[in-house]
């Protein structure tokens, strides 16, 4: 294709988080990028905002890109996301979900809201984004992409975990009902990753369990994706790929 193909990457608030990541590897490989996200879910992290990030990671991405502010709790904001990618940057060839929402709880204390609010962004969301996709793709027959980013995590941790279990499922099916496209599509658990949210405890924990003896950066991921959204990664289809450096 003489043309830079268009992906879409949500998630990428920060520019230290897999999202960012991956959009700067799938740019430089030669693809326009469009990319979401929402700086409320920042603002209720231990994290915080970070201040000009999505100016930041616009500027440093080679070719063209377009920053979509996007709530993925409503379910109207899917369709409007592939809108405003479309008109901006082209027709969509990859989506890639990085997004989530993430807040600690266990079995006992999570609350209702909290447990509904998971599997809206986590998992609702994600179906509707494929579904656009699926409806939308007019690329050639193997050509079209979709990866999803992944969690084992549930202990402590219930609502996350389990509307990522029901991502994976979502994502794995679209391998089998988008074939008459040509479009794979793929899970890619990462393992646990830095992105600000480990203090010294956990990093010391995630050292220990890891062979490599280092934690996995979003660079590691964007390896594995760029792989994927390329020529050769066409054959690689239906999978939950484990991309953790041997993390036990």
């Amino acid at each position: 294709m003489t043309a830079r193909p268009v992906a879409l990457v949500t998630g990428v608030g920060r520019s230290i988080g897999i999202g960012a990541g991956i959009a700067h590897r799938l740019a430089a490989s030669g693809w326009d990028i469009a990319f979401s996200y929402w700086h409320p879910y920042d603002e209720r992290m231990t994290w915080g905002p970070e201040a000009g990030a999505t100016e930041s990671i616009s500027a440093t991405l080679d070719g063209r890109s377009a920053a979509i502010e996007a709530d993925l709790a409503d379910a109207a904001t899917p369709a409007a996301v592939f809108d405003a990618a479309e008109e901006r940057l082209g027709p969509v060839t990859a989506l890639i979900m990085c997004h989530a929402e993430s807040v600690d709880s266990g079995l006992l204390d999570t609350t209702v809201e909290s447990f509904d609010r998971h599997f809206a962004v986590n998992a609702r969301a994600s179906w509707l984004l494929i579904r656009e996709f699926g409806r939308r793709f007019q690329g050639p027959h193997g050509a079209g992409r979709i990866i999803a980013l992944t969690s084992d995590h549930t202990v402590g941790n219930l609502p996350y975990g389990a509307s990522k279990g029901a991502l994976d499922r979502i994502t794995l099916a679209a391998a089998h009902e988008l074939a008459h496209l040509g479009v794979t599509a793929n899970v890619i658990n990462p393992g646990p990753i830095d992105t600000g949210w480990m203090d010294d405890e956990i990093r010391t924990a995630c050292l220990r369990q890891t062979p490599l003896g280092r934690l996995g950066t979003p660079q590691d991921t964007a390896d594995l994706v760029e792989f994927l959204c390329s020529p050769r990664g066409l054959w690689i289809n239906g999978q939950l790929l484990k991309s953790n450096g041997g993390s036990a």
